[in-house]
């Protein structure tokens, strides 16, 4: 399950595919979710300069 959620698997994903409640999974990987913060908040910086939204690239 980490390597899924370093890898930026939706934490709730992760948690039923693992047959986890999302409050156990944070509980268990909180670490794992946290060192994602850079990342994620390069994500978000770059959506919000190029008007893209995660909806704009779904098929």
């Amino acid at each position: 399950m980490s390597l899924w959620l370093k890898a930026g698997v939706d934490p709730v994903e992760v948690a039923r595919r693992a047959g986890h409640s999302v409050t156990v999974l944070y509980r268990f990987y909180a670490k794992v979710i946290k060192g994602r913060q850079d990342a994620d908040n390069a994500r978000i910086a770059r959506a919000l300069t190029s008007g893209d939204t995660d909806e704009d690239n779904r098929a």
